[in-house]
């Protein structure tokens, strides 16, 4: 069985998918992957997020801000309120983007702070989006303890060297379709080297389809397409990235 660490359900174009999110749910069930964590990107659409998904009791939640979501300061006490609810599990996706946002440099910290803080407020892990921004994530997460609680460097594109500092805080390295681009030869160097203990595998659906599926709208059930190409990569059976991905994700939200 197979586990997306990392999805956005709500934004997913129903469209192709005859306009029933069942469908999406499905076709996830028939490639085996059991369970889902449905991210959230901003404060204002959680609410309405968690109603879409709430018949599916594969789905958990997670609730926060994306750092390229953010016109103004997060409202820390609205967070804490929200990452509350009994369905989430983890507090994000927040982090740094200075490759797109590098203008929105000082609200992204604060609400980076405001996140990590949240988060050891209700004991729950992050989840971290992270981009050209390796030494002040880093900085933020050792400052503010975030090691209590661990999370994940989701969708991760950034080096190895990076990767191991987080690994060190107790963090968990999530790799989505990017690994099985063409151009992400250097990515897949990293990917080699991450231990079978700190593993896991996503989609960032409805974006970055994997390889075949390039040009298509992205979907839970591809995130098997994620896990045959790490296993490739690992010289791994995909059974085996299966069963450690889901093992490292039970272990980290407590599932076992």
């Amino acid at each position: 069985m197979f586990i997306d660490s990392h999805c956005h359900l709500d934004r997913l174009k129903l469209e192709d998918f005859d306009n029933n999110l069942d469908n999406v749910m499905d076709a996830a069930t028939q490639a085996k992957v059991d369970h889902i964590l449905c991210v959230s990107v901003t404060l204002k659409e959680f609410p309405s997020m968690a109603e879409k998904t709430a018949k599916y009791n594969n789905v958990s939640l997670s609730c926060g801000m994306h750092p390229l979501n953010q016109d103004d300061l997060v409202d820390e006490g609205e967070l804490l309120r929200l990452s509350e609810h009994e369905r989430v599990i983890a507090v994000g996706e927040t982090g740094l983007d200075y490759f797109y946002a590098p203008e929105t440099k000082d609200v992204q910290l604060d609400s980076f702070v405001k996140h990590v803080r949240v988060a050891n407020k209700v004991n729950k892990p992050l989840i971290i989006h992270t981009r050209q921004a390796q030494e002040d994530t880093l900085k933020i997460l050792r400052d503010e303890n975030a090691q209590n609680v661990g999370g994940i460097l989701h969708c991760f594109t950034e080096t190895w060297e990076m990767a191991k500092q987080a690994i060190d805080l107790g963090f968990y390295i999530s790799f989505s379709g990017i690994v099985t681009f063409k151009n992400a030869t250097e990515l897949r160097e990293v990917a080699k080297q991450v231990p079978d203990d700190r593993l896991l595998i996503e989609t960032d659906a409805p974006y970055l389809a994997p390889v075949p599926h390039r040009g298509k709208q992205n979907q839970p059930a591809y995130v098997v397409e994620v896990a045959k190409h790490l296993a490739s990569i690992r010289g791994q059976s995909v059974e085996e990235i299966a069963e450690l991905s889901t093992r490292n994700f039970n272990t980290l939200f407590n599932r076992n």
